[in-house]
């Protein structure tokens, strides 16, 4: 059953912002000196509404910098009280939610090791229930879609309303350039799942490395998420976490400038007429694939029963690699990516092994064994 939640936008969350939605600051509260710093550079442009620092920063091994704690929100308040812009934190227990509303902190938000364990999640939303706070939600460390939606669902119970999701990547199993692998189907599927709710990209932690950064973020917005949240830094080099990952406040702005923001949509007419007719095609295109995929089945059934009847095994290796060779090939000859020829061949070629095991089940159950 799909979540029926209906999110307030970011647009009447009361705060004074607007979309898209720029948080930014550095990872960590290192001292009064390097937030004010930071946050004065940032408020003079005004493209950024939010600014961000962890004062509680939870560590892979101990013995590293953990954040300054609730000295750190007493330099955030002072960032709020004269630059004017809202600020929020990383809360990870309900003692950091108590400490964040005493300091009059505007946002929080959960990170991907919190919104992996509902146990904290269930004691965060109680903390936070009755005060309507924003809260902003990254995703588990894990592709795990389920757990994100879930973490979002019990933040709703508890009455919170102005929620957004931030897609922050996801840990790499494998070696990548990337710190953590965008996996943005999952984005977007949180998206159809879920309409109303504002998705905002942190390309830092993404990126990993701080030229990777507008990259990432360009990227995000081409894929209309609703903001971005980035690390920034006024001198990265002597950071006490996540060096590698931070922007000057110089180099943040240059690329706030060189962004493309998109609109969601254009009152252009002709632009309007030229999508309709391209979208016809595109669906009259998918439903000769769909037909074209049942034909297919239906010859997978034939050969399956003829398999069972002369009892030779489902999956055929030489059969196999010849079909990925020879439909890669044509594909790019067709100039289609190699990567999406694999991939759609080992979906239809799963489910084509699915329908034969069950050809052979059914006759296994018919003749009782």
């Amino acid at each position: 059953m799909e979540p029926k939640i209906d999110i307030s936008p970011i647009a009447e969350w009361g705060l004074n912002l607007t979309y898209p939605l720029i948080i930014a600051g550095p990872c960590s509260a290192e001292s009064e000196e390097q937030v004010f710093t930071a946050a004065q550079a940032l408020a003079s442009d005004g493209r950024v509404k939010v600014f961000r620092a962890g004062v509680w920063k939870p560590r892979t091994r101990p013995g590293g910098f953990e954040g300054a704690g609730e000295k750190g929100l007493q330099w955030l308040k002072r960032v709020k009280d004269e630059t004017g812009l809202a600020v929020t934190t990383e809360v990870a227990m309900p003692q950091h939610v108590e400490q964040a509303l005493k300091h009059d902190i505007d946002m929080v938000w959960l990170g991907a090791r919190t919104t992996t364990n509902p146990f904290l999640v269930e004691q965060l939303a109680s903390a936070l229930a009755g005060t309507n706070i924003p809260v902003l939600i990254k995703n588990p460390i894990t592709p795990d879609l389920e757990l994100w939606i879930g973490t979002i669902e019990r933040l709703w119970r508890s009455g919170i309303t102005r929620l957004a999701a931030v897609h922050r990547g996801f840990h790499p199993y494998e070696r990548s350039r990337l710190r953590n692998i965008p996996k943005w189907e999952l984005a977007i599927d949180l998206k159809s799942r879920i309409p109303s709710l504002p998705i905002i990209c942190d390309p830092s932690h993404i990126a990993g490395t701080a030229s990777l950064v507008p990259e990432i973020a360009q990227r995000s917005l081409d894929l209309s998420m609703d903001g971005l949240m980035v690390e920034v830094h006024p001198n990265p080099a002597v950071a006490l976490s996540d060096a590698r990952q931070q922007l000057t406040p110089n180099a943040f702005l240059q690329m706030l400038s060189a962004l493309t923001f998109h609109q969601s949509s254009s009152a252009n007419n002709e632009f309007t007429d030229f999508l309709g007719q391209v979208r016809n095609k595109i669906d009259s295109i998918d439903q000769q694939i769909i037909e074209l995929l049942a034909n297919r089945m239906r010859l997978v059934e034939q050969i399956g029963e003829f398999k069972r009847n002369n009892n030779v095994t489902i999956f055929q290796l030489r059969r196999w690699e010849n079909i990925l060779e020879s439909r890669i090939e044509c594909g790019k000859k067709l100039g289609l990516d190699e990567e999406y020829i694999k991939s759609l061949l080992q979906l239809v070629h799963k489910e084509s092994i699915k329908k034969q095991a069950e050809i052979l089940r059914s006759n296994r159950l018919t003749n009782g064994e």
